[in-house]
């Protein structure tokens, strides 16, 4: 999966402790919040981004590593929600190498943020002002993360997705109404496509 992007932020992570069991709780994402991707473009989550993605099977990482598992929805050892603020995470950390480290180095504060890796099924652009913007609506959520240093370097996607909206807005209209139709078939096809392939990567 080379297409997915990782977002994050010092929007903080904390460690809470019980007789039972020890629970990390953060905010990998913050709506309405402007985020500068590398000087490219600002870009901001808004609410309801999530609400379709938080439902499906999501991993818990530590720093975006696939190896690193330390929670998991489907088991019920990561929980997520949307909330007034953004996409809130809850993850019981497990008795394990990865899990003991993970929580010393958030008491310790050298781990304080949170990310997430998605891939964008809805996003907006604004090209109204001296920098692009991008508003993300919709988008397919994979793993959440506990990191030292929130990604914001994966922009290959997003200036991908940036083109391809510059290369539609700037395609000359129809001025013949025979072929109208012709486009609009064709559009249907490419979104029928699309939502077929997502819906297959969501099930795998």
């Amino acid at each position: 999966m080379t297409d997915i992007e990782k977002r994050g932020g010092l929007h903080g992570v904390e460690a809470r402790a019980d007789d039972e069991k020890r629970t990390l709780v953060g905010y990998a994402a913050v709506f309405n919040s402007d985020t500068d991707i590398g000087g490219w473009w600002t870009e901001r989550v808004a609410p309801g981004a999530f609400a379709n993605a938080i439902g499906g099977d999501v991993r818990a990482l530590v720093d975006h590593d696939m190896g690193r598992v330390i929670g998991r929805t489907k088991s019920g050892t990561l929980r997520l929600k949307e909330d007034e603020r953004g996409l809130h995470v809850e993850i019981d950390v497990p008795d394990t190498s990865d899990g003991r480290d993970l929580w010393t180095l958030i008491e310790r504060g050298d781990i304080s943020g949170m990310s997430f890796g998605f891939r964008v099924t809805h996003d907006e652009w604004d090209e109204s002002g001296d920098i692009p913007k991008r508003t993300i609506h919709k988008v397919e959520l994979f793993e959440v993360s506990a990191v030292a240093f929130p990604a914001y370097d994966d922009r290959s996607i997003g200036k991908r997705s940036l083109q391809e909206w510059r290369d539609v807005r700037s395609a000359p209209k129809i001025t013949d109404p025979a072929a109208a139709p012709v486009k609009r078939a064709a559009i249907t096809k490419t979104r029928l496509r699309m939502d077929l392939d997502l819906k297959v990567r969501s099930t795998r």
